[in-house]
């Protein structure tokens, strides 16, 4: 995982909790926390992390991911603004995931491995979301796609109809924008 998510999960935890959190973080989950964001690293480590947060605040790693997301969109916009400006709801910037942003993260970031979402119409009118990914991290996707909502002033409802997690191939979500 490149080091600009441990960037920005540190700054998100410093920001919410303090520095003193992310030091117990660091202890907690036996890591030294020296990342740099062109570095590579282990996924191991992001995940040693969300388990210490998870068992600090009582919480589910998927809630912990999740909050991250959401806490990482500010942080996120105040670096690469260039990503926001040209979008007027959320709606639209998450729909510009695949073939806008993510070839701008590998420019940046060579070696970045980007998950892939496959958008298509529901039946029902929502948007389907098929999430993949090796790291299996899709509520940290969907905490991403909240704090864009919370960016733009917008609505979404999120609903997860199968996941990774439970062994089906792709992740399976539900956007309702409508609201």
């Amino acid at each position: 995982m490149k080091g600009v998510v441990f960037n920005l999960l540190e700054d998100a935890v410093v920001r919410e909790h303090g520095l003193l959190a992310w030091d117990g973080l660091l202890e907690m989950a036996g890591l030294e926390g020296a990342y740099t964001s062109l570095g590579s690293y282990p996924d191991s480590e992001v995940i040693r992390l969300v388990d210490a947060a998870s068992a600090a605040l009582g919480l589910s790693a998927g809630e912990v991911l999740r909050w991250f997301g959401r806490s990482a969109i500010p942080l996120l916009r105040e670096r690469y603004e260039m990503f926001f400006t040209s979008h007027q709801s959320a709606q639209s910037f998450v729909a510009s995931i695949n073939d806008i942003i993510h070839p701008e993260v590998r420019k940046l970031y060579a070696g970045a491995g980007c998950p892939h979402f496959h958008f298509h119409d529901l039946d029902d009118g929502r948007i389907g979301l098929a999430y993949q990914s090796p790291r299996r991290m899709c509520r940290l996707a969907h905490g991403f796609i909240e704090g864009a909502a919370d960016h733009y002033g917008d609505q979404v409802e999120i609903e997860h109809l199968s996941c990774m997690l439970d062994g089906h191939p792709v992740c399976r979500i539900a956007l309702d924008w409508s609201r």
